[in-house]
């Protein structure tokens, strides 16, 4: 828990603004916000709290001089960069709402956004994104009035960042500035996050300063944390995760945050910087595993052993925490000899030698990458949230957890199962409705108060919640037998060749995948062989061929015979965001690969399908 932070009035009376001007005063020299300028990858500029409200009370009285109100929504498409994570505070004081829009988000997906939340200002980042917002300047069903352009010199007929801020520089008055934010209550909204969207029009769920507080301070009586730790921003603020670790968290504890905006840099940031906490959805764990795999798979053998011998030990170390039991003294120090001599130079390569706090949430962690990185010591603590609980409900923490579960409730939260397996939760930070068009909430809780989350789960007698799969996504077979896709995707893809899977099959007798080579540990594994190519090349190359299908016949005989793979496809081309296969926070959007994918998937079930 957090113990240096003074909290300036009752918890459930706190807004966000009131955070920062506790931060300004009481750690006001400290470091708050660091980031690279475009093509510079080793200095960082830095504001301390002091200098981040500062720039906050300046680019306030610029959104306010361009017409900004209190209540309304403001739309934001930037990356993670300072001008991003700033404009978010500066109209949060003015009481306005600011709402990120994913960057790969469609032009269709845009328009709906910018219908439904009545916005009349955006700030976007350039000219990727001026092409399709402009449009909707001339929509006469759109009421957008005004673009910001943060790049200067992309800005065209619009308003650029740099002006709002030397029109707020200018006009700014201490006084004003303080009298707005005051006004702000507790429950009024912080945010709306626009859900994602795998299936349908992404859904508006707003989220009030006192939730994140509440949220902020269940969070901290199970994390314990360095004073001022370090948080690398690298995903999208229009995702809960990232709103939370990234700039309400950060505000809460009077931490560092230091944004990322190339993800492909995460890991180099990483090793820079070696922070004491690091959070990544389960694809970027399964790559970080990947990478360090590829890696392992060049060393000599006797080296390899050695590695492997450590990871044992670390294993067995973290077998006996996650049992609530005291590792014998033997077993203590076999392993901080292995740390100190083996794992930790290793780790230290990444940047990962001082983590104290690793984290994953939005997907079900595959348990073989979970107990991968056990075998360094580091025991990734997998929690279970959604946009509409203010991201963590349920999580492990290092006095108390299973791996493979997303752990128990935070406190003051609860959670049962229905008959059909779905889970259902209550508590402060459960939303109550959907954000309608009008502004009105659509009412989403039942009787009893419950939410009903969409997600299938199970609690055992430990109250640790493990989850099987979103209700909507089970595959019920034409024999009428549930198969819980996750299981046999995570399954499949505990062979290191196999990056990613799609299983399919609903309404047929049986299932079948489509399975796409990792592109990272594709390579090193054919070169070990001396083959050599890309992973696009590989995928038909007949020793990774023949090697795939070890890997399916040996995830087959894990699995119970509905949920077997009878036939699959191996894919040349890895999914992602931005060819449309992932969602932002990298979940696999199912419809628009199966429609993608359509012909393929229906040659497996024609005679001779391969």
């Amino acid at each position: 828990m957090t113990t240096i932070l003074r909290l300036p009035t009752e918890p459930d009376q706190l807004t966000l603004p009131a955070l920062l001007l506790r931060n300004a005063e009481d750690h006001g020299g400290l470091p708050a916000l660091s980031w690279r300028a475009a093509g510079d990858d080793v200095e960082w500029t830095t504001l301390t709290w002091q200098e981040v409200r500062r720039e906050t009370a300046v680019l306030a009285a610029g959104y306010a001089a361009l017409g900004v109100e209190r209540g309304e929504q403001v739309l934001m498409m930037m990356g993670n960069r300072p001008e991003h994570w700033l404009s978010d505070l500066a109209l949060t004081h003015l009481g306005a709402v600011p709402v990120t829009v994913y960057g790969t988000a469609a032009p269709g997906q845009i328009a709906h956004i910018a219908r439904h939340s009545r916005a009349r200002f955006a700030v976007i980042e350039g000219a990727r994104e001026r092409e399709r917002w402009e449009p909707l300047l001339a929509d006469a069903t759109a009421p957008l009035e005004k673009l910001v352009v943060v790049d200067p010199d992309e800005a065209g007929p619009h308003p650029a960042y740099a002006l709002v801020h030397a029109t707020g520089a200018r006009l700014h008055r201490a006084d004003a500035f303080d009298k707005a934010w005051r006004e702000s209550r507790a429950d009024d909204p912080l945010t709306v996050v626009y859900t994602s969207g795998t299936t349908g029009d992404p859904k508006a769920v707003p989220i009030t300063h006192r939730s994140v507080v509440v949220n902020a301070l269940a969070l901290d009586r199970v994390v314990d944390l360095p004073d001022h730790v370090e948080h690398i921003c690298y995903l999208p603020f229009a995702h809960i995760a990232e709103r939370m670790l990234g700039i309400y968290l950060p505000v809460f504890r009077a931490s560092h945050v230091h944004l990322c905006a190339d993800t492909a840099a995460v890991a180099a940031t990483a090793g820079a910087l070696r922070p004491a906490q690091f959070f990544g959805v389960p694809r970027v764990w399964e790559k970080l595993a990947a990478t360090v795999r590829a890696a392992l798979a060049g060393l000599p053998a006797p080296q390899q052993a050695v590695i492997e011998a450590a990871a044992v030990t670390a294993r067995e170390h973290v077998s006996y925490r996650e049992r609530g039991e005291e590792p014998p003294a033997v077993l203590e120090a076999a392993y901080r000899r292995a740390k100190a001599e083996v794992l930790d130079p290793i780790l230290a390569l990444a940047g990962f030698d001082r983590l104290v706090w690793t984290a994953s949430a939005s997907a079900p962690m595959p348990l073989d990458v979970v107990r991968f990185w056990a075998g360094f010591g580091i025991v990734v603590m997998d929690a279970w949230g959604l946009t509409e609980t203010v991201g963590v409900f349920t999580t492990n923490s290092p006095s108390a957890f299973r791996l493979g579960s997303v752990g128990r409730p935070l406190e003051g939260l609860e959670l049962r199962i229905a008959e059909d397996g779905e889970i259902l939760v209550r508590g402060g930070t459960v939303f109550a409705g959907y954000l309608r068009a009008d502004g009105t909430v659509d009412g989403a809780l039942d009787a009893d108060g419950f939410f009903p989350t969409g997600d299938i789960g199970r609690i055992d007698g430990d109250g640790y919640l493990w989850l099987t799969d979103r209700k909507k996504e089970m595959i019920i077979t034409s024999t009428g037998k549930n198969v819980s896709p996750a299981l046999v995707e995570n399954t499949l893809k505990e062979h290191p060749l196999i990056g990613q899977a799609l299983v399919h099959g609903d309404g047929r007798s049986y299932l079948v995948a489509l399975l796409v080579l990792d592109p990272e540990l594709a390579p090193a594994w054919a070169a070990a062989r001396g083959i050599d190519g890309s992973p696009a090349t590989l995928a038909g190359h007949p020793a990774v061929r023949e090697e795939i299908a070890r890997a399916v016949e040996a995830a087959n005989a894990r699995l119970n015979r509905t949920e077997q793979i009878k036939r699959y496809r191996l894919l040349s081309q890895e999914w992602g965001p931005e060819t449309g296969e992932l969602t932002p926070s990298l979940k696999l959007r199912r419809r628009v690969i199966r429609e993608q994918y359509g012909e393929v998937l229906d040659a497996l079930y024609e005679e001779g399908g391969s």
